[in-house]
């Protein structure tokens, strides 16, 4: 089933969200928690318990979702699962406005429950999929809905960016009060440009299960049997490895970017201006893979985004704080990687979603994303956890940023083998 306006009300629920991973989860989260919420801890400790709280919401995801998934299509309440756990989030992401200085593990306790909410939400989102478009565009579809997502999250960013820049023009007292005002902000964002997936997207596989506790035991029962077909198919097994290895190196470098920039010493500054150049880059190229996924197939496209990531891997290892001189002007080298990042981030998430959409069923369509997000939380527990122990250890958080290319590597090969499904 497709329908034009279906399909833009599903993807501004990208546009929507988006304002949360990107003003919160990427940007000024990780810095408010350094500089802000637990300013007087070490910056090795503060790095270990922002990737423990990463990795927390990402294993309450993963071991919840298959299971949410499946009841969300024993009952066809998909997009009231969706709604849920979209407003839920949305409310924790406002509470963060309220937390005061030096309290870091509240700060990490209500940023955790909003990342579980903000996850969960997106397993409703991505199988509603596969009621907006059909197989002759699907990759364009879901590609757009990630370059919306880039738009609006870089939209409100950019005004949280000028906020924080420049907070007498906007009222505030100072950077930290324009920070508080910006999670504000991401939740009603949040809310607001969720309302016309709930109100325009169809969900037509309705079953109508009178009682809830047949409801539950189908829920589980169908969970089991699902898990059972989906080791059993030996293609979509080898996908799903392949994809938890390299979307863990994808989901590391969005989540500890910046914790690890200003490891290394990169300047406020120029971690905003390199967040900015992601979203503002990655909108056209989101669109651009889409394209070229449709007419290529989307596994060729996918493997040109892991050689760029394995690029990035290694390119961050040995970079250093110091801008690279053309001529004349200084370019920071962490800009030049966040452009590189930019190319290929959105195509790669994109492009995932739509192969692994040509082996699901559609009336399993959440227990299937279900699986297939639990995967990727699953992979984003191992990474942000590993790379803050290794820099605890060594004291060089390069060696971690380095072990991400191996993730990488090793998921490219696995894709290889992986027979093309349409």
């Amino acid at each position: 089933m497709s329908s034009k306006k279906g399909a833009i009300s599903w993807a501004l629920y990208d546009w929507a969200n988006s304002a949360f991973a990107t003003t919160v989860i990427a940007g000024f989260f990780p810095i408010f928690f350094k500089d802000y919420w637990s300013r007087n801890s070490p910056a090795e400790t503060s790095t270990f318990w922002l990737g423990l709280s990463i990795s927390a919401a990402g294993l309450m995801v993963a071991v919840f979702s298959p299971v949410l998934g499946s009841l969300a299509d024993m009952s066809g309440r998909r997009k009231e699962f969706l709604a849920f756990f979209a407003m839920v989030g949305a409310l924790l992401t406002g509470a963060l406005h309220f937390i005061p200085a030096g309290d870091w593990p509240a700060a990490a306790a209500v940023y955790t429950l909003s990342t579980v909410c903000f996850l969960s939400a997106n397993v409703f989102y991505d199988a509603l999929l596969l009621n907006v478009s059909t197989p002759g565009n699907v990759d364009r579809i879901s590609s757009f809905g990630y370059a919306l997502g880039y738009a609006g999250g870089g939209l409100l960013f950019l005004v949280n960016v000028l906020m924080v820049q420049q907070p007498a023009w906007f009222g505030l007292a100072g950077p930290a009060e324009a920070v508080q005002w910006s999670f504000l902000m991401v939740a009603v964002w949040w809310i607001a440009f969720t309302l016309p997936l709930i109100l325009r997207v169809p969900e037509p596989f309705d079953l109508s299960v009178a009682s809830r506790k047949i409801v539950l035991r189908a829920g589980f029962h169908e969970y089991l049997v699902t898990l059972k077909s989906m080791i059993r198919n030996r293609n979509m097994a080898l996908f799903l490895l392949a994809y938890w290895l390299y979307i863990d190196g994808v989901d590391t470098v969005i989540s500890m970017a910046v914790d690890f920039g200003k490891s290394i010493g990169i300047g406020n500054s120029d971690l905003i201006t390199s967040l900015l150049i992601v979203q503002f880059v990655g909108f056209p190229f989101a669109l651009l893979f889409g394209w070229l996924g449709q007419k290529l197939g989307p596994r060729p496209m996918i493997m040109v985004c892991i050689v760029v990531y394995i690029g990035v891997s290694v390119g961050a290892s040995v970079m250093t704080a110091s801008p690279l001189m053309v001529g004349d002007i200084a370019i920071s080298q962490f800009m030049i990687l966040a452009f590189a990042v930019a190319l290929v981030q959105g195509g790669i998430q994109a492009l995932s979603r739509s192969f692994f959409s040509r082996m699901v069923p559609p009336y399993h369509s959440a227990e299937y994303y279900g699986f297939f997000n639990m995967i990727g939380k699953f992979a984003a527990i191992i990474g942000p956890v590993l790379m803050g122990f290794i820099g605890v250890v060594t004291g060089n958080p390069r060696f971690g940023i380095l072990s991400v290319a191996i993730l990488f590597i090793a998921g490219a090969l696995l894709l290889m083998r992986v027979k093309t499904t349409e």
